[in-house]
């Protein structure tokens, strides 16, 4: 069995969150079986962790930290069904299913997770007719507290809690994903005025694979992007342009945009506006995964809070007034996306149509206010927080809007009773 390295730090992608801790690093089902029956004899705690896309503390280790890198192979193809060891990251995963033709039905606009961390924080994409990544989850092999190796399929009891169970539940060793044939995209991508787009999200939601708009801050004015299957990849972005737009303008430009807003506040709403209407508008085909996923090298912070549809009209009418109230500048737009409802017990879509608003800060600027704002909007409204993205719930006001959280803490007493997977993070919001 691996030795644990003493006392080795980590910090996540956005540098939010760091922990000292010993590091497990298993190279088989097995020996994760071995750390965990012999952490739990000796009453040790265990963090498993992913990529540290995670903006929360929820991947924070006090004890062990495991990290299941080793455990990145593809298992086996039984098209559609794909089952690959939960350590590979969606990067990965993406070429493998490309190389067998088949791909994700959806993801979200970043490839950098474990397919492991991706599920557990019930990640998610945009299109009413999908939901988070873990309603993709035909079946999960985890390592229970007891040591003992369980998979657990549709006809399991305690499969709605395992496929997104933030950690808390045991390791995820091996996840069977149910995939689709090999597809085409073709992006449309056009700057609007914000009226414009809310007033033909009814009609552009419904009519469309994929939908979302995002807002700039201090600017009456947006970005629609709407991405819908085609038959053909006969439109492919120039290679120069795709430089242009997602490399230079969205990292290396944008990055420097950001510095500039950090130390001169108030040319933040200027530089929001030349922003919002230097963008052009694109079409263009790709591989699916190609055009969901983009390159992100600016740290950010950020929130997501999940609010019912019905509810983002009232969502997005206070936000400027929110933000105009806030001692300091937004210097990131606001992303707006939409999901279908889905049956997995702690998704942020569970049994509802969903839209999603996003709120970030450049690395190193305030924060705070600007997120306990948002929540203070949306929580009344029924929201529910992303698991991995910045929030200050507790157990006690998350329970009223999940309607199974009290059935996956019963599931959680049963596999963990002795808590060998929680951490700071899970006591707070699961008490």
């Amino acid at each position: 069995m691996t030795t644990p390295v003493i006392a080795r730090r980590w910090t996540n992608w956005a540098r939010t969150q760091q922990s000292v801790a010993q590091v497990l690093a298993p190279g088989g089902i097995d020996e994760v079986a071995a750390m965990v029956t012999a952490s739990a004899r000796a009453g040790r705690r265990i963090k498993t962790v992913g990529s540290g896309h995670s903006f929360t503390a929820i991947a924070v280790a006090d004890d062990q930290r495991m990290v299941l890198h080793r455990l990145n192979q593809l298992v086996s193809v039984d098209a559609p069904l794909v089952t690959v060891q939960a350590g590979m990251p969606l990067s990965t995963l993406n070429a493998v299913l490309a190389r067998h033709g088949l791909a994700m039905p959806n993801l979200g606009d970043i490839d950098m997770q474990t397919v492991a961390g991706a599920i557990s924080t019930a990640t998610h994409g945009t299109g009413i007719g999908h939901s988070t990544l873990a309603s993709c989850v035909a079946a999960v092999t985890m390592v229970t507290a007891s040591g003992e190796i369980r998979t657990y399929g549709p006809d399991s009891p305690e499969f709605p809690a395992v496929r997104a169970g933030l950690g808390a539940l045991g390791v995820l060793v091996e996840v069977t994903l149910r995939c689709v044939p090999a597809f085409t995209l073709r992006a449309d991508e056009r700057p609007m005025a914000l009226a414009d787009v809310l007033a033909g999200l009814d009609d552009w939601i419904p009519g469309n694979d994929h939908v979302e708009f995002y807002w700039y801050p201090y600017t009456d004015r947006a970005q629609l992007k709407i991405n819908n299957r085609v038959t053909a990849d006969d439109r492919p972005l120039p290679r120069l342009r795709g430089w242009m737009d997602d490399e230079f303008l969205s990292n290396t430009v944008f990055q420097g945009v950001c510095e500039i807003g950090q130390r001169w506040a108030g040319v933040v709403p200027t530089l929001n506006a030349v922003a919002a209407r230097a963008l052009s508008a694109r079409s263009y085909t790709g591989r699916s995964d190609r055009v969901f996923c983009t390159r992100r090298r600016v740290r950010f912070t950020e929130m997501e809070y999940e609010i019912p549809r019905a509810a983002l009209p009232e969502v997005i009418d206070a936000l400027p007034r929110l933000i105009d109230a806030l001692p300091f500048r937004v210097l990131f737009p606001v992303e707006v996306r939409f999901t279908g409802p889905d049956d997995v017990w702690l998704s942020h879509g569970y049994g509802r149509e969903s839209a999603y608003i996003a709120v970030h800060q450049f690395h190193g600027s305030p924060y705070e206010p600007y997120f306990r704002a948002l929540e203070a909007l949306c929580e009344p409204l029924g929201g529910r927080p992303h698991w991995g993205k910045l929030h200050y719930r507790t157990a006690a006001d998350l329970r009223p809007a999940y309607p199974r959280f009290d059935d996956f803490l019963a599931v959680r007493d049963r596999l963990d009773p002795a808590r060998v997977f929680t951490n700071d993070y899970l006591d707070r919001v699961l008490g």
